[in-house]
Protein backbone atom coordinates (compact mmCIF):
# COMPACT_ATOMS: atom_id res chain seq x y z
CA UNK A 1 0.00 0.00 0.00
CA UNK A 2 1.30 3.96 -0.94
CA UNK A 3 2.22 6.32 1.73
CA UNK A 4 0.35 9.31 0.74
CA UNK A 5 1.49 12.67 2.03
CA UNK A 6 -1.37 15.41 2.65
CA UNK A 7 -0.31 18.93 2.77
CA UNK A 8 -2.00 22.12 1.98
CA UNK A 9 -1.06 25.71 2.84
CA UNK A 10 -1.85 28.14 5.78
CA UNK A 11 -4.66 30.03 4.53
CA UNK A 12 -6.21 26.27 5.30
CA UNK A 13 -6.43 27.73 8.66
CA UNK A 14 -4.67 24.85 10.16
CA UNK A 15 -1.70 26.01 12.53
CA UNK A 16 1.75 24.58 12.09
CA UNK A 17 1.39 23.20 15.91
CA UNK A 18 -1.69 21.80 14.39
CA UNK A 19 -0.33 20.56 11.68
CA UNK A 20 2.34 18.61 13.43
CA UNK A 21 -0.56 16.89 15.55
CA UNK A 22 -2.20 15.80 12.84
CA UNK A 23 0.86 14.53 10.65
CA UNK A 24 0.50 16.71 7.51
CA UNK A 25 2.39 19.43 6.33
CA UNK A 26 1.17 23.38 5.80
CA UNK A 27 3.13 25.28 3.35
CA UNK A 28 3.39 28.38 4.81
CA UNK A 29 2.01 31.81 2.96
CA UNK A 30 4.17 34.50 2.34
CA UNK A 31 2.90 38.12 2.85
CA UNK A 32 4.51 41.55 3.23
CA UNK A 33 3.94 44.35 5.60
CA UNK A 34 5.33 47.69 4.95
CA UNK A 35 7.91 46.23 2.27
CA UNK A 36 8.98 43.10 5.01
CA UNK A 37 8.48 39.80 3.76
CA UNK A 38 6.52 37.73 6.24
CA UNK A 39 5.70 33.73 6.34
CA UNK A 40 1.99 32.85 8.02
CA UNK A 41 2.80 31.29 11.54
CA UNK A 42 6.06 31.09 10.97
CA UNK A 43 8.07 34.57 11.17
CA UNK A 44 4.99 35.99 12.86
CA UNK A 45 1.63 35.24 14.31
CA UNK A 46 -1.53 35.76 13.28
CA UNK A 47 -1.99 38.18 16.75
CA UNK A 48 1.35 40.25 15.23
CA UNK A 49 -0.41 40.34 11.70
CA UNK A 50 -4.13 41.83 13.02
CA UNK A 51 -2.06 44.32 15.10
CA UNK A 52 -0.30 45.62 12.25
CA UNK A 53 -3.74 45.78 9.91
CA UNK A 54 -5.16 47.72 12.56
CA UNK A 55 -2.64 49.92 13.09
CA UNK A 56 -3.08 50.87 9.12
CA UNK A 57 0.39 48.62 7.81
CA UNK A 58 0.48 48.26 4.67
CA UNK A 59 -0.42 44.60 3.59
CA UNK A 60 -0.10 42.50 0.72
CA UNK A 61 -0.65 38.71 0.32
CA UNK A 62 1.33 36.37 -2.07
CA UNK A 63 1.27 32.71 -2.76
CA UNK A 64 4.36 30.26 -2.00
CA UNK A 65 7.21 30.49 -4.48
CA UNK A 66 7.06 27.34 -7.05
CA UNK A 67 10.76 26.58 -5.27
CA UNK A 68 9.47 26.46 -1.72
CA UNK A 69 6.87 24.23 -3.40
CA UNK A 70 8.83 21.98 -5.36
CA UNK A 71 11.04 21.50 -2.17
CA UNK A 72 8.20 21.05 0.09
CA UNK A 73 7.09 18.15 -2.53
CA UNK A 74 10.77 16.79 -2.78
CA UNK A 75 10.84 16.63 0.96
CA UNK A 76 8.05 14.71 1.60
CA UNK A 77 8.18 12.62 -1.85
CA UNK A 78 11.52 11.41 0.39
CA UNK A 79 9.14 9.79 2.86
CA UNK A 80 6.27 8.98 1.30
CA UNK A 81 5.18 7.57 -2.24
CA UNK A 82 2.22 10.40 -3.22
CA UNK A 83 1.17 13.40 -1.97
CA UNK A 84 -2.16 15.09 -1.93
CA UNK A 85 -1.71 18.60 -1.73
CA UNK A 86 -4.87 21.25 -0.89
CA UNK A 87 -3.69 24.45 -1.75
CA UNK A 88 -5.98 27.39 -1.18
CA UNK A 89 -9.20 27.91 -3.32
CA UNK A 90 -8.06 29.12 -7.42
CA UNK A 91 -10.83 31.52 -6.76
CA UNK A 92 -9.11 33.35 -4.47
CA UNK A 93 -5.36 32.94 -5.76
CA UNK A 94 -2.86 31.78 -8.01
CA UNK A 95 -1.47 29.09 -6.16
CA UNK A 96 -3.40 26.05 -7.42
CA UNK A 97 -2.54 26.92 -10.62
CA UNK A 98 1.07 27.31 -10.03
CA UNK A 99 0.40 24.02 -8.08
CA UNK A 100 -1.25 22.26 -11.07
CA UNK A 101 1.59 23.47 -13.26
CA UNK A 102 4.01 22.49 -11.25
CA UNK A 103 2.79 18.33 -10.77
CA UNK A 104 3.50 18.11 -14.45
CA UNK A 105 7.23 19.01 -14.10
CA UNK A 106 8.95 15.18 -14.99
CA UNK A 107 10.15 14.82 -11.50
CA UNK A 108 6.58 14.21 -10.29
Amino acid sequence: MSKVAVMTDSNSGITQSQAKELGILVVPMPFFVNGETFFEDISMTQDEFYKYLEEGAEVMTSQPSPDILMKAWREQLAEYDEIVYIPMSSGLSSSCGTATMLSFDAFF
